[in-house]
């Protein structure tokens, strides 16, 4: 069995721009099927500039827990769950299949215990000091398998997020 590995794209201007392109693209549909309360942003990697990407598009809706349930049902409805992602009571993620680029969108109940992913988003975007540190981490692992990149991921997003729940960075 092969070892996925983590690969940065070669032109991370351009797969920002891609990435960019089919967000746009797949907003109509999405709010098509989404409850009308739902936010729905552009995150991860293609959405900061300056940061390095492998090149896939991350897509974040969040909506208030009384809509959590009809939103992950309308967007089971539509795309195959990430069985490789936690699921629970108020956070589910999906993958859309058959894009030019790898897309996942991650479902959160606004204030549930998974409803940080538009804070990490703020951080990067205020502290470029952040952009470079994460993109140490990614050049690093460049080429490396990627769940050992993706520990090494998740130790910076938790500390990012660990120093916004201490005040130690403002967002």
């Amino acid at each position: 069995m092969a070892v996925e590995r983590f690969r940065l794209h070669p032109d991370p201007h351009a797969a920002c721009q891609a990435a960019s392109a089919l967000y746009a693209a797949m907003i109509p549909g999405l709010r098509a099927v989404l409850p009308a309360s739902a936010r729905i942003s552009h995150i991860g990697s293609t959405a900061v500039e300056g940061l390095q990407t492998k090149g896939d598009l991350d897509i974040l809706v969040r909506v208030p827990k009384d809509a959590f349930m009809a939103a992950d049902a309308a967007l089971a409805a539509r795309f195959p769950r990430n069985k490789g992602s936690v699921r629970t009571d108020d956070f589910s993620a999906f993958e859309v299949p058959d894009e030019a680029l790898p897309v996942g969108i991650q479902l959160a109940a606004i204030d549930g215990a998974f409803d940080h992913f538009h804070l990490f988003a703020a951080a990067l975007a205020a502290h470029p000091a952040l952009i470079d540190g994460f993109n140490e981490i990614k050049q690093l692992f460049d080429g490396q398998p990627m769940t050992d990149y993706r520990a090494a991921k998740a130790l910076f997003i938790n500390a990012v997020l660990d120093g916004i729940a201490r005040g130690e960075i403002p967002v």
